[in-house]
């Protein structure tokens, strides 16, 4: 278990390349080992420009050395401005061969999935950049609506896509810890991507497995709409994960935008 960055009740990004353009934010994060496991494989990076969360595999040494490995290299983005999707990459890359340094534990097959958002600059303006290999997620809360941002990459997910069982049977299914894509075994760690706008009164919830096994979207939704703060708000998703079951490790973190000045349109999504 790796943590980087703390929680900030308000953080003012200024925005490259605009005049007085600049975006507050506010955040927290926790992560807890739960009742099942004996250690806690899981590794989060909290400081803008980006908010990853890393679930080691591969035994308990094995997958918090590869999830300590992501966060440490994507901490290396930590008070720029912005990130983007090459030096995210680039992060995962040298994470890869920091772990293939790590005494051969990649030799007993380790790796671990890493999920996240990023402040990125496009051409249309400032907008969250999301990634995503495996099955930790990213969801967004606006206006009211929950909305998973990422697809996990996992044997359900393609079972599902393919009409075989219902997203109920998935959450159920004999296979449900079975991912498909991973940062390390020896694949290129390039994520899946997507783009969505900075949007004032927002909050990001980015989380491992852990919470996602033991509450549905609608429990997440009622954390996360009855919460004044993102301190609050993870405290409030863990617990409630625990009491729940707790049957694996359990990280969260919780971003909110409270204002967006000065910046360009936002992007559509895309």
């Amino acid at each position: 278990m790796t943590q980087i960055g703390q929680g900030t009740p308000e953080f003012t990004a200024q925005i490259p390349g605009a005049v007085d353009a600049a975006v507050t934010l506010a955040w927290a994060a926790i992560t807890d080992t739960g009742h099942r496991r004996e250690a806690n494989e899981d590794s989060y990076m909290a400081q803008a420009p980006v908010f990853a969360v890393a679930d080691g595999m591969g035994g308990h040494t094995a997958g918090d050395f590869a999830s300590a490995a992501v966060v440490t290299r994507l901490a290396e983005h930590g008070g720029r401005p912005t990130a983007d999707t090459a030096g995210i990459e680039q992060s995962l890359r040298l994470a890869v061969d920091d772990m293939g340094r790590g005494g051969g534990v990649t030799d007993s097959g380790t790796g671990t999935t890493v999920t996240g958002v990023a402040l990125t600059q496009t051409t249309a303006g400032l907008a969250w950049l999301v990634f995503n290999i495996g099955d930790s997620r990213v969801y967004l809360l606006s206006h009211g609506v929950l909305e998973q941002l990422t697809t996990d990459h996992s044997i359900v997910q393609e079972l599902v896509d393919a009409g075989h069982i219902s997203r109920e049977e998935a959450e159920t299914h004999p296979h449900s810890n079975v991912i498909t894509r991973a940062v390390g075994f020896h694949e290129a760690p390039i994520p899946d991507y997507r783009l969505i706008a900075v949007e004032e009164g927002s909050r990001i919830l980015v989380c491992s497995d852990g919470l996602t096994k033991e509450l549905t979207p609608y429990g997440m939704r009622h954390f996360l709409m009855s919460t004044e703060t993102p301190a609050d708000a993870a405290k409030q998703l863990v617990d409630a994960a625990l009491a729940n079951g707790g049957r694996d490790n359990v990280t969260v973190i919780v971003v909110d935008v409270i204002g967006v000045t000065g910046a360009a349109p936002n992007p559509h999504d895309h």
